[in-house]
């Protein structure tokens, strides 16, 4: 039997469909509910006239990635083609905060234009010359209210360092591993940053083939 009439059956008799697996986060057991309590506790305890920034970083390689699974070379001879990449790709970090007055970023990290590993003392440079003077820019737009700062469980994030700023920054106020309202591990879908604003300029980027970073 053709392939072809295979794919005829399983549709229009057995009104199958094709469909793609999806790779995502590993959730372990007590993940569920504990997800769904910190979805609980941020409606409960964030006013309604709060303002909400949540943050993120993500990487951004020069180098695009091929989809082997979605991808297919339809020819008379198998072409051999290889899809060659660098072992280490040349990347820029880029953070940014999320709220519903907008978008604070993006903050690049690097030193003298190369990108570099997110620390904690580069973290707290970022919160102090970079989020700080925006958050007061900001304030003198328009009306705030109380600040609640949203980030994950990153160690840069979470170093005493860090978590002494934050607090102090946003006290009471700081949803994070070990903050105010703790933040879930193994949760970046429900971060704003990850699954609504990064998505959109890594496809955009890779549709021009680009072959170094610049800034818009």
């Amino acid at each position: 039997m053709s392939s072809r009439s295979i794919r005829r059956i399983l549709h229009e008799h057995l009104f199958f469909h094709p469909y793609k697996i999806m790779i995502v986060q590993k959730l372990n057991a007590a993940d569920f509910l504990n997800r769904k309590n910190c979805c609980k506790e941020m409606l409960q305890r964030i006013p309604a006239m709060a303002t909400l920034f949540c943050s993120d970083e993500a990487h951004f390689h020069l180098c695009g990635a091929v989809n082997k699974q979605n991808f297919r070379y339809w020819a008379a001879n198998n072409p051999r083609q290889l899809h060659e990449r660098p072992l280490n790709s040349p990347k820029v970090t880029v953070w940014c905060a999320v709220s519903q007055f907008g978008v604070i970023g993006p903050y690049f990290f690097e030193d003298d234009n190369i990108a570099v590993t997110v620390t904690s003392e580069r973290y707290v440079t970022m919160l102090q010359t970079f989020l700080q003077p925006k958050l007061e820019e900001l304030a003198e737009e328009q009306d705030l209210g109380e600040i609640w700062f949203q980030q994950d469980g990153a160690t840069a994030h979470t170093a005493r360092i860090s978590m002494d700023l934050l607090r102090e920054m946003f006290p009471g106020r700081l949803i994070s591993l070990r903050g105010d309202v703790k933040w879930p591990a193994r949760s970046p879908d429900l971060s704003v940053c990850d699954f609504f604003l990064y998505p959109l300029p890594q496809r955009k980027g890779f549709q021009t083939s680009p072959t170094h970073f610049g800034r818009a």
